[in-house]
């Protein structure tokens, strides 16, 4: 049987194989470990649905790969068949029923291709292999205009020439042409660096390009303005002085980031358009009422964003624990993919490496993020006198579309608020 890549989580359709940890001719047992894919940020386990012997290996560390694709081929283990059989009920990425991308209606028999758009809320693309991207990409083909035809709407080879004997048959019908393809921009052109001194090269790696990708198309797509501010943070330096050795002696290592965590929940109560998305596809503003805030992780493989879940049904000392320990899991590329889904807000903090003000850019489909910088010592008139305060910069960059600059004046002010005046009691939880 055949071990093919399986639905990882909706929208997700492909993958890089980030290792191998089998050779042919291995016996394997049933839920062993076989390979590691990396997709999302994410580095997650494939088990064996069988016991058997590997018989082929199909890809190597690197390859992309999308659902559906074979990876390894067993030979299985005498009477494996049933359970083989079982497990291939269970598995999302065979016959199984799966979750269906959001698009839209399906058009009549007959459309015109130019009548059909997909649409995702979670601003997703359409689900296609690379190969299938490449060869659009270079044809000047949108997408978003071609219908897939397999399951979940996943476009093929063979709908992308459909799609082109579409466009070629409107003109002779008497129809209206089509609307042209958006012209290709031009291929970057490559700089032989090395004629001036010797130089090194390293391929970029999977993570590398998905935060490029997700850096760029937040920025192309969403009208970003940045609110600055500053912070008086000596009243929160004072608590962490008071109650940070008790808590440590308990495991949990008191920061800044879960006094921010808090306060900006509160703040997300007051101005709940600051927690919520656009929904594209159908022009409405969907307000959560749930608040997950994504931590913004500095990794060795580039920047990663797990999400904590309810922040404001734990207490600051919960908050802190579990805080340190996502960030380690992080670090260590031990978070799943669900674990990088679903956040409403987003904090980066970039205090514990140093810097001043910034522009975070939004997480998209979030509608703002806010960064923070390193607290210092900066002169502050307190009571009509000069004093030495530790100043938190704060940036918070949002949605033009969404919300207004007064919008975000109001929301920061309230977090300035609240850091400036924390209530000692939630240290008491």
């Amino acid at each position: 049987m055949d071990v093919r890549v399986p639905r990882l989580a909706e929208g997700v359709e492909s993958a890089t194989v980030a290792n191998i940890l089998v050779v042919p001719g291995d016996r394997i047992e049933k839920d062993q470990v076989i390979l590691e894919l990396e997709t999302e940020k994410a580095v997650g386990p494939i088990p064996s649905p069988v016991a058997g012997e590997v018989a082929r290996i199909h890809v190597k560390p690197g390859d992309e790969v999308s659902v559906g694709q074979p990876l390894i081929t067993l030979n299985e283990a005498a009477g494996a068949q049933k359970a083989s059989l079982a497990e291939t009920k269970t598995q999302p990425a065979t016959e199984t029923k799966t979750a269906r991308p959001a698009t839209a209606p399906e058009p009549a028999r007959g459309a015109a291709p130019s009548e059909y758009r997909y649409q995702s809320a979670s601003g997703t693309p359409p689900a296609a292999s690379p190969s299938v991207r490449k060869i659009a990409g270079e044809l000047g083909i949108d997408l978003t205009r071609v219908k897939g035809s397999e399951r979940g709407g996943r476009i093929t080879i063979a709908d992308l020439r459909s799609y082109i004997a579409a466009l070629q048959q409107r003109p002779a019908d008497g129809a209206a042409p089509a609307a042209a393809p958006a012209e290709k921009p031009p291929s970057p052109q490559a700089i032989d660096f090395s004629r001036w001194g010797p130089v090194e090269k390293k391929p970029m790696s999977s993570i590398r390009r998905t935060i490029g990708q997700r850096m760029h198309e937040s920025w192309s797509a969403i009208p970003h303005v940045t609110q600055f501010e500053d912070v008086d943070v000596a009243n929160i330096t004072e608590l962490r002085k008071r109650y940070g050795p008790e808590l440590a002696k308990k495991g949990k290592h008191l920061t800044l980031t879960p006094f921010v965590l808090k306060a900006v929940v509160a703040a997300l109560k007051k101005y709940p358009i600051f927690n919520s998305s656009l929904d594209e596809a159908t022009g409405e503003v969907v307000y959560k009422k749930y608040f997950h805030i994504g931590v913004a992780v500095d990794t060795e493989a580039g920047l990663i964003v797990p999400v904590l879940r309810d922040v404001d049904k734990k207490s600051l000392a919960d908050l802190s624990q579990e805080l340190n320990a996502l960030v380690e899991r992080t670090r260590k590329r031990k978070v799943s993919l669900e674990e990088l889904q679903g956040g409403s807000f987003t904090i980066s903090n970039q205090g514990g490496i140093g810097g001043g003000h910034f522009t975070p850019i939004i997480n998209k489909p979030e509608v703002a993020v806010l960064g923070i910088g390193r607290a210092s010592l900066k002169p502050v008139v307190k009571d009509g006198k000069i004093e030495a305060r530790p100043v938190l910069p704060l940036g918070l960059s949002y949605d033009h579309r969404v919300m207004d600059g007064a919008d975000a004046v109001r929301f920061i002010m309230e977090l300035v608020g609240t850091l400036e005046n924390f209530p000692e009691e939630l240290l008491k939880d």
